[in-house]
This record gives structure tokens, sequence and C-alpha cells, in this order.
């Protein structure tokens, strides 16, 4: 009886494996989860939320202080536009208002803001590892510096200015609909909101990924980049207003900074998710087998790009995938 049953678990393992390896509404997720958790996206994921958060008073501290400088004039658009940025993150957005901008004036500010802004960079860091890392690009021949910088600095002006625009002119597009119905007005922004999410995530890819990665290669991510984006901007917010909305008065600044990592944490990983579908989609890295040995074609060729994935200058990769009862091998 107890001999049997292993064999009667490894049969029912084996027909859910072939099941959901026939049928691609299935067998693309499967995919995506495997190669998930074979990049350990959820590690590089944390990673990038632990220096967004590091990373954010900074980069707000510099956006407060070039808006009142820029629109020293104009002291209600900076409080619109800096309401903008700081509604991407519900609940800790209003912690965040009372940052205020840098009052030193010439060389002290502008080494001021060259230092926050240096000090931001790793999350743009974290971002560019991540995303080459889930595109199996190997490690040698990933941009080094000075081009890493570059694309660094690229990336925290394109996410930073980007998120804002993309508010402002969704927020314009509500107002030229407003010849419309309230539910016409409120389409139209969406519509505005969601084809600038869409080219923001399209640019931010294009800069975090090494040049061997085509714009055309990078296009389904961006979009389903974006459309998630969209959907979290809409009902995340309320999902975590309403789970803090009792513990801020309670535990006060704690929940606060548990609530903007989970929020971070929340963005990097389905934006990774976004990533990996992109990824398997474009290699064809799909149906895989959940109950390997054997291992199918899919698997094989997922073996060689992770193994390629660690190629440094100089330095070849072999990979062996065995039958039966073999696993992977590798060498360098």
């Amino acid at each position: 009886m107890n001999s049997e049953s292993p064999s009667k678990a490894k049969r029912a393992i084996r027909a859910a494996d072939e099941f959901q390896q026939q049928r691609p509404w299935l067998a693309l997720p499967v995919a995506v989860w495997k190669k998930f958790g074979d990049d350990s996206a959820g590690n590089l994921a944390a990673l990038i939320a632990y220096y967004g958060f590091v990373s954010i008073f900074p980069l707000l501290l510099v956006l407060v202080t070039v808006l009142s400088i820029v629109l020293k004039n104009d002291p209600g658009l900076q409080h619109r536009l800096l309401n903008s940025a700081l509604a991407q993150y519900p609940v800790v957005g209003q912690q965040l208002r009372s940052i205020g901008p840098l009052h030193e004036t010439g060389l002290a500010l502008v080494i001021g803001l060259g230092g926050t802004f240096i000090g931001a960079r790793s999350v743009a860091t974290a971002i560019q590892n991540a995303l080459n890392t889930v595109w199996e690009i190997p490690i040698g021949r990933r941009p080094g510096f000075p081009w890493s910088w570059l694309r660094s600095f690229g990336l925290i002006l394109v996410i930073g200015l980007g998120l804002i625009g993309t508010t402002v002119l969704s927020s314009i597009a509500a107002g030229a609909g407003s010849v419309l119905t309230g539910a016409g007005a409120t389409i139209a922004a969406l519509v505005v909101s969601l084809v600038l999410n869409i080219g923001l995530f399209w640019l931010a890819f294009r800069l975090g990924t090494a040049a061997e990665i085509s714009w055309s290669q990078l296009r389904l991510g961006a979009i389903i980049g974006g459309v998630i984006w969209q959907v979290l901007q809409a009902v995340g917010g309320y999902f975590v207003s309403h789970q803090l909305a009792h513990a801020s008065p309670s535990y006060g600044t704690f929940a606060v900074v548990l609530g903007l990592i989970a929020w971070l944490y929340l963005e990097a990983e389905l934006t990774l998710y976004a990533v990996e579908i992109n990824v398997v989609r474009t290699y064809r890295l799909w149906p895989r087998s959940i109950a390997a040995p054997p291992y199918n074609e899919q698997d094989r060729r997922a073996f060689e790009l992770y193994a390629q994935a660690q190629q440094r200058k100089g330095m070849e990769v072999v990979v062996e995938v065995g039958g039966e009862g073999d696993g992977e091998k590798t060498s360098g």
C-alpha cells in the first residue's frame, strides 16, 4: 500500500504535466511562473524595492528643488505637479508631501543636486541588472562603465519625469474631454494615460536592457507593463489604503514604511512578470515540464540560456542536459 502511493502520486503529477503542456492557455502561464522562479526574479524585485525605498527621498528632494526653481512664479502649478507625483504612492504619499526643497544657490545647489542624483542611481542599476538577468544577457555583454551609468541616469529621468508627465497629460485629456459626458472624459483620460504609460515602459525597458534586444522585442513587455501599471493605479491604491487605513494611526511611521516598501515591491514584481511573459514568448520557452526529468526541448533551451547568461568575457559555457534520471550540467 505504502509502496504504491509514491507511484500513484508520480503518475498523477505526470498526467497533470502532460495536461498543461498540451494546452497553450495553461502552458504559457506555467512556463512564465517556472522561469520567474528559475531567475530568482522575486529576489530581483525585492532588491529594486529596497533601493527604490532608499532612493525615493533624494529623488523627491531633487524633484521638489527643480520645481521650486523652474516654477517659482507659479506655486499653484508646483503644488499640482508634486501632488501628481506623490499620488503614485497611496497612503504614504501624504507623508512624503512634507519634503522641502534645497535652499542653497549656485555651486552649492549644483553639488547638492548632483550628490542626491548619484545616490539615487542604485535603483536604476538594480533595474538594469534585473532586466538583463530576465532576458538572459551574458554578463560579459552587458553595458559597462560609463554606459551603464548613463543608462542609469536616463532611467531616473524617464521614470521620474515620465510619471509626472503621464499624470499631467492625463489630466489635460480629462479637461479636454469635459465637453463630453462625465464617462467620456474619464475614458479619454484612461486611454491617454494608458498609451503614455506603455510608451514610458517601452523607453525604460530600452534604456535598461542591453542593445542586442531590439525595440520590437521589448514591445510586448511594455504593453503588459503599461496595462498592469494602469490597473495598479486604479485598484492597487484602494487595496493598500484599506489595508493600512486602520494600521496607520496605531503604528504611525512603521505602517507608512511597510506600506511604501510593499507598494514598491508589488510594482517591481508585477513589472518583472510582464518582462518574463515577453521573454518566454520571444524565446519560445513554452511549454515547460513541471515533472522533469525527462526534459523537453524548451527545458533544454532554457538551461542553455541560463548557462550562457553567466558567461563572462573569455569564458565558454557548455550545457549538457541528460535524459531520465540525469540533471543538467554546466562547465565554464
